[in-house]
Order: C-alpha cells, then structure tokens, then sequence
C-alpha cells in the first residue's frame, strides 16, 4: 500500500507548476514586445528606404527633361514608363508597397501646378525613430506621424515646402 505524503506537503507540485506558468507567460510577454518593437523599426527602414527610391526617382525624372527644362511628373505611372522620349527609360522599378499599410496606396505631395513632388505613408502612427536621420531626411526628426516623413524631391531652382499639397493618391486617380 502507498502512503500519502503528509498534509502539510499536499500541494506544493501545485504551487510550484502555477508559478512556472507565470514565469513563462512574463517570458512570453516580453519577448512578443521585443519582437514587435523589432518588426515596427524595420518597417520604418523599410519605409525610409522605399521613400528614397521614390524622391530619388522623381530627381532622374526631373534630369532627365528635355532640353535641361526640368519638369516634375504628373503621376506615380510616369517614373514607371518616361514617354517624353523614344528610348524606353525607367526611373523606378515598380510602385513599391508602403510598408506601414501593406498597399500600394501613397498620399502625393503636389506642386502649384499639380505636379508630383513626392510621396509620404497614408499610416497615422507615431515614429519610433526620432532622431539619427541621414542629411537627405533630417526634417523627420521629432515628426509626430508617420505622414510628416514627406519624401520630396526639391530641384535646385524651386523653394522647398513653398505651395505644396498632399492628395491621397487613390483620390489623384479619380482627378
């Protein structure tokens, strides 16, 4: 026959597998916040890297106007196909996702004269990154949306920020 253990040893097994669960579930917890922190300023890199290729297209757009007249496309599917000349050039490879929505949906950020001068995320969140930007994007810093990171490209002969507007670009292709 197989003798219990004595009262005052009865649950402690108990007590012990109760605060293993808790020590793991603390573990867990931590983790899954330091794996989404991860994911969120990757994404921020992501963005800063596909709003460079973005501004940096828009600048072999506007050089390579004929004739050194330097004009701004009109629309995102221009930097795709340049049919201001017979040779095929391609300033952008492809409308690339914003990394933030997951869509290929950008606010524009238009001139007086509604020409494209670049584009920002449609995302509302607040920025981990706050500061450390590369010279191109130092006006990011202390940005209080995710929509103030304005990937503009201003040519030399223009004022930067004078007269622009933001146009969610679903709503430019209905215009």
């Amino acid at each position: 026959m197989v003798e219990s253990p004595p009262a005052r040893e009865r649950g402690f097994t108990y007590l012990g597998a109760l605060l293993l669960v808790a020590l793991m579930g603390a573990a867990l917890a931590a983790v899954g916040e330091a794996w989404t922190t991860s994911v969120r300023r990757d994404r921020e890199e992501q963005l800063l890297f596909v709003g460079g290729e973005f501004r940096r297209a828009i600048e072999r757009y506007y050089a390579a106007s004929p004739a050194g007249a330097g004009s701004y496309p009109r629309e995102l599917e221009e930097l795709l196909h340049d049919r201001r000349d017979p040779a095929i050039r391609r300033h952008l490879r492809k409308i690339y996702l914003d990394p933030l929505t997951g869509k290929a949906a950008w606010e524009l950020v238009r001139g007086p004269q509604g020409e494209l001068l670049g584009v920002n995320s449609l995302f509302d969140g607040m920025p981990m990154k706050r500061s450390g930007f590369a010279a191109e994007d130092v006006a990011f810093e202390n940005a209080e949306s995710y929509r103030d990171w304005q990937f503009v490209y201003a040519s030399p002969r223009s004022t930067p920020g004078a007269h622009t507007s933001r146009v969610p670009a679903a709503e430019a292709l209905r215009r």
